[in-house]
């Protein structure tokens, strides 16, 4: 007859073995994603990093750290997109225009009234030439009293979405616009759109995917601190 105690070891060995397989396929998940991250960041920096040495030596010292944190915020898997980890990168079905062309300027205005705060992460609707897409930007001032934002990567914009920086010798049109799940979804996504219709999806910034970690898919006027990984 079989001992309790027989019961309880092999117990404790089917939960050793199923914990070891578990661990086995994290280290190997996590290894794709990182090999996937270092590929696209590299490719990044060789086409439009910093042409001064002294900060792309800065930025490739810390590139080990920042694809190890993204790939641990990607394999937690807590956002509700598909996660592709061959590419590193979410999917969801792609609308066939860009949602953002439905953002109204009032609602722009209201939102950012109301929530516009240091941390906070904003979508920005891109468009250049022909080609559109959505990016998420942070705020890192706002003035209230002129009801005007600075956000990290874009620059100054009034709460209306405006643009206020120079844009005389750029091609490029940028609006802010207030956030909703079908925006922020695409600008996660990299979805992006010509007049035909959609196009290949653009791939993320590190920078970008450490924004998608820092969103609060509830409510979005949270700005929450990036988990720790």
């Amino acid at each position: 007859m079989t001992q309790p105690s027989d019961h309880a070891d092999l117990a404790s060995q089917q939960t050793d073995f199923f914990q070891a397989v578990e661990s086995d396929t994290s280290q190997r998940e996590l290894a794709e994603l990182c090999n996937a991250l270092y590929e696209r960041e590299l490719q990044n920096l060789s086409a439009s990093g910093p042409r001064q040495i002294n900060l792309l030596r800065r930025r490739l010292a810390g590139l080990s750290h920042h694809v190890k944190r993204t790939a641990r915020f990607l394999v937690s898997r807590t956002t509700p997109l598909t996660l592709d980890q061959h590419n590193a990168s979410w999917q969801a079905k792609q609308p066939g225009k860009s949602p953002a062309r439905k953002a109204e300027p009032d609602d722009c205005l209201h939102w950012l009234a109301k929530y516009a705060k240091a941390g906070l992460v904003v979508p920005v609707r891109v468009q250049e030439f022909d080609n559109e897409h959505i990016e998420l930007d942070s705020i890192d001032k706002v003035q209230t009293e002129n009801q005007t934002l600075h956000i990290n990567k874009f620059g100054w914009f009034d709460f209306y979405g405006n643009s206020l920086e120079d844009a005389q010798f750029t091609p490029r049109q940028i609006n802010l616009v207030k956030p909703t799940k079908a925006i922020v979804t695409s600008a996660c996504c990299g979805h992006s759109w010509n007049h035909k219709g959609k196009t290949l999806p653009r791939r993320l910034s590190i920078r970008e995917m450490l924004l998608v970690s820092t969103l609060d898919w509830r409510h979005f006027s949270a700005a929450k601190l990036p988990p720790k990984y």
